[in-house]
C-alpha cells in the first residue's frame, strides 16, 4: 500500500476595502482568526476576489528587521518590502505571495500598499484623513498630525457615520469621487464603518479660538493633498500619475480650510 502524504490545511478571508476584494491565504488558522478579529466589518463569507495573495509566515530570515518600505517594480512583478515582510505582486495575474512576521500590522501595510497601486491606475488614492457621511454625502478631513483628525471624528454627531479617522479611501466615480469606509483607524482604536458615499467637499483642518471655513488657492489644494497622500513606489510614472490626480481632484472637488473650536459646534459648519 502506497504511503499517504499529509496536505496541510489552507484557509482563506476575503477582506474587501473601497469596493476591491483581496482573498488572503494561509495554512495557519491562528493566523486566519486574527485576519477575522482585525478586519471585522470588512470581511466575506464568499464572492469572487480581485486579488489574491499566500501567506508564509515566519519569525526569521528577514534581512533587516529596521528596514523601511521599499516598493519598486521589475517588468510586470511589485517587490514590497519592510523589516517584518517581503511580497510580490503581478497584477496582471492578480496574485501574490507574502513572508511575513506573524503580526497583524504586516498584512496592513501590505494591504495599504496594494491599494495604493491599484487606486493610482484609475485616478484615486488613500489619504492621510478622516472622512465621515451625513445626509448622503461623504466629507473628508486632512491634516498632519495634531490637526485634529481624531477630534473631529469623536466630536461627530449621531447623524453621521465615520468612515475612519486616520486612512481615508477615495476612487473616481464618474465625474465626481466616492469616498469609502476602512479598517485603517487612528487614535480612535476602532474601524470605520463599511458603507461610502459621494465625496461632497475636503476640509483642511486647523484647530483654532473660533469656527471658521475659509477658501484655499487650487494651488494649496494641491500641495497639502499630496503632502497627505499615501504612496510608497519608487516608479516614476506612477508619481506623475498621483500628481495629476491629485490636480484633478482639487479642480474638482470644493477644498476649503476648517478652523474649529475642540467640540461639537464644529459640524454647524460643516456642510
Amino acid at each position: 500500500m502506497p504511503e499517504l502524504t499529509a496536505t496541510a490545511e489552507h484557509f482563506s478571508v476575503l477582506i474587501e476595502i473601497g469596493g476591491v476584494p483581496v482573498r488572503v491565504n494561509t495554512t495557519n488558522a491562528e493566523y486566519r482568526g486574527m485576519l477575522e478579529e482585525r478586519y471585522a466589518g470588512f470581511t466575506a463569507a464568499g464572492g469572487e476576489a480581485e486579488y489574491e495573495f499566500e501567506v508564509n509566515l515566519s519569525e526569521a530570515g528577514f534581512l533587516d528587521p529596521d528596514a523601511d518600505v521599499q516598493v519598486t517594480r521589475e517588468a510586470n512583478v511589485w517587490s514590497l518590502r519592510r523589516g517584518d515582510f517581503l511580497a510580490e505582486w503581478e497584477p496582471e495575474r492578480r496574485r501574490g505571495r507574502i513572508r511575513q512576521t506573524p503580526n497583524p500590522y504586516s498584512i496592513d501595510s501590505v494591504l495599504r500598499i496594494i491599494h495604493t497601486l491599484v487606486l493610482a491606475r484609475e485616478g484615486g488614492f488613500l489619504v492621510h484623513a478622516a472622512s465621515a457621511v451625513r445626509n448622503g454625502k461623504a466629507f473628508l478631513f486632512s491634516g498632519v498630525s495634531g490637526a485634529g483628525k481624531t477630534t473631529i471624528s469623536r466630536l461627530a454627531p449621531p447623524d453621521a457615520a465615520v468612515l475612519t479617522d486616520e486612512i481615508s479611501y477615495v476612487r473616481k466615480s464618474g465625474e465626481g469621487y466616492t469616498a469609502y469606509g476602512t479598517p485603517f483607524a487612528g487614535e480612535l482604536a476602532r474601524a470605520g464603518e463599511n458603507i461610502s458615499a459621494p465625496l461632497a467637499a475636503l476640509y483642511l483642518l486647523r484647530q483654532g479660538p473660533e469656527n471658521r471655513i475659509e477658501p484655499v488657492s487650487a494651488a494649496e489644494a494641491v500641495r497639502a493633498l499630496l503632502g497627505n497622500i499615501l504612496f510608497f513606489a519608487e516608479d516614476a510614472e506612477l508619481v506623475r500619475t498621483v500628481f495629476q490626480a491629485a490636480c484633478e481632484f482639487a479642480a474638482k472637488v470644493p477644498v476649503r480650510r476648517l478652523t474649529f473650536l475642540p467640540n461639537s459646534s464644529a459640524w454647524d459648519e460643516i456642510g
